[in-house]
């Protein structure tokens, strides 16, 4: 069907070259429609054929599948709805017919149509999670969101996992809620089956809780409430934030383990509260303090758990081993009996007999590690070393008079080392700055053993020993000055004066 301008064309062309052939070479169409056009004395209108469709029948199903609350199908279940009682047709028009009632043809209101909900505070918090593929310790990993929201001040609280199982859900609900300061009397939920077992739109009966949630909800004081099935805008207030820390925080960021992770995703979600929320016109930390904080219910003083803790023996060497690798405790734990659990697939958390939370840790990535944490050996420290060549370079390197005294009592003593090791474990007594000096006088003196440097200090206390300390700023933590071409074993070398030529030349007869 040729338009308008086609038309207007032809009877232009034609009208100065009284020719049909060189009109339609002119306009590049063909002679027959040249003549068709000609003859047409008025413009042409285009008239649309109407055919019956399959679904005409239907329409009215449709729309109640389509827009009653109690259905509210997607297209697939209204098109299997609609094979069962005799539609022949395809899909297709299926889809057509629903486009149309959701961008509200026909007079019917769209299923799309919301009217928004604004709860009192206190009221009402949504949970949810979504999944994303983070770079993580130099490679990608799958990990999971869990994020809840407070719906009246929008204050939001996330938390990272590697599972999504019931024991993980349990938890992030726990921690959301203690990350917000509170329980609120209702808690928004989906219907995963570790929180709902039953959620049929088309039956009367109340929905059917998983009776672990349940418990976790009396134990919390809330009240559980699973929105209809398909329908996410029933809490859109918890789904549209996956977008945002999508775009804003998980994209070009990369984190060495899932605990920087987490703290890096607190942070983020704590800043993001700073800002003007575009429904409420408020910003979100601030409405919180102000109205929605002191209405919170409680927080329960333990958290639920639901598996028992698994037992390990700690070893002499103060670690506990867990699934191949071990990790460090507190000494005072050795040979004694602890508890662990393994939350969100990466979080260890361990407890002493009376499951009293002693410290948590990340798991190691790989098995077979051995992770240790220094501060937990300091009981059993040696805080002066017992290696000659280390003793030698702290003493030099704590003390200004130092070299001078390890010199003069090598001149001595066949252990110089032994009196210098005795005197740096009065470090935690007394300041350094006190003992460098009192190393001098012990020099000048020829006070150089133990018992003799004993006597110096209870003179110092006394008040019968003025000494002039030595600055602090003069007493460096630099490495012991050697000389060019100097090895380790130089500096346990003893001065050739200390042995006496007579005893000397004994021995060599």
């Amino acid at each position: 069907m040729k338009d308008l301008k086609d038309w207007a064309a032809v009877q232009k062309v034609y009208r100065q070259t009284h020719s049909k052939r060189k009109t339609a070479r002119i306009l590049g169409i063909s002679r027959n429609t040249v003549k068709k056009l000609l003859d047409a004395r008025e413009p042409p209108i285009y008239k649309r054929s109407i055919y019956p469709s399959l679904i005409d029948p239907y329409r009215e199903q449709i729309i109640e599948w389509r827009c009653e609350e109690r259905y509210q199908f997607c297209g697939t279940r209204i098109y299997e709805e609609l094979q069962r009682i005799g539609y022949t047709g395809s899909i297709g028009p299926v889809y057509r017919f629903l486009k149309k009632i959701d961008e509200d043809t026909e007079g019917h209101i769209s299923s799309k149509a919301t009217v928004r909900h604004e709860s009192p505070p206190g009221d009402q918090a949504q949970f949810d999670w979504s999944e994303y593929d983070v770079m993580l310790g130099g490679s990608y990993q799958h990990v999971y969101c869990f994020s809840m929201i407070l719906a009246a001040s929008r204050k939001k609280a996330i938390c990272f996992s590697l599972r999504e199982d019931a024991d993980a859900i349990y938890e992030a609900i726990q921690e959301l809620f203690a990350d917000l300061g509170g329980v609120t009397l209702e808690l928004l939920i989906d219907n995963p089956k570790a929180l709902v077992i039953e959620n049929n739109p088309k039956s009367e009966d109340e929905i059917r809780y998983n009776p672990h949630a349940l418990m976790l909800a009396r134990h919390l004081g809330t009240e559980l409430n699973a929105c209809p099935c398909y329908w996410p805008r029933k809490k859109g207030k918890i789904e549209r934030p996956f977008n945002y820390i999508e775009e804003h925080f998980i994209k070009g960021n990369e984190f060495a383990t899932m605990e920087e992770l987490n703290r890096r995703g607190k942070r983020f979600i704590d800043k993001w509260c700073d800002k003007k929320h575009t429904t409420t016109r408020r910003i979100p930390n601030q409405h919180y303090l102000m109205e929605e904080r002191q209405v919170l219910l409680p927080l329960p003083a333990k958290r639920l758990r639901f598996k028992k803790l698994q037992e390990r023996i700690i070893s002499p060497d103060s670690l506990i081993s867990i699934q191949g690798s071990k990790y460090s405790v507190p000494v005072n734990y050795v040979g004694k009996r602890m508890f662990f659990r393994i939350v969100y697939g990466f979080r260890i958390e361990i407890y002493d007999r009376k499951e009293d939370l002693v410290l948590t840790r990340e798991s190691s990535m790989s098995k077979g590690d051995v992770l240790r944490d220094q501060a937990h050996y300091e009981a059993i420290a040696k805080k002066v070393p017992t290696s000659i060549p280390q003793i030698r370079r702290d003493f030099t390197k704590l003390y200004r008079n130092g070299k001078a005294y390890l010199d003069a009592a090598g001149r001595k003593f066949d252990q110089p080392t032994h009196y210098a090791r005795k005197i740096m474990a009065y470090q935690d007594i007394y300041e350094r700055e006190i003992l460098d000096a009192l190393l001098g006088i012990a020099v000048k003196k020829d006070a150089l053993d133990i018992k003799s440097f004993r006597s110096l200090l209870k003179e110092f206390n006394a008040g019968r020993l003025a000494i002039e300390a030595v600055p602090a700023e003069t007493l460096t933590e630099e490495p012991v000055t050697r000389n060019e071409g100097d090895t380790e074993d130089a500096l346990l070398i003893r001065d050739c004066s200390y042995y006496d030529e007579n005893v000397i030349s004994k021995e060599v007869g």
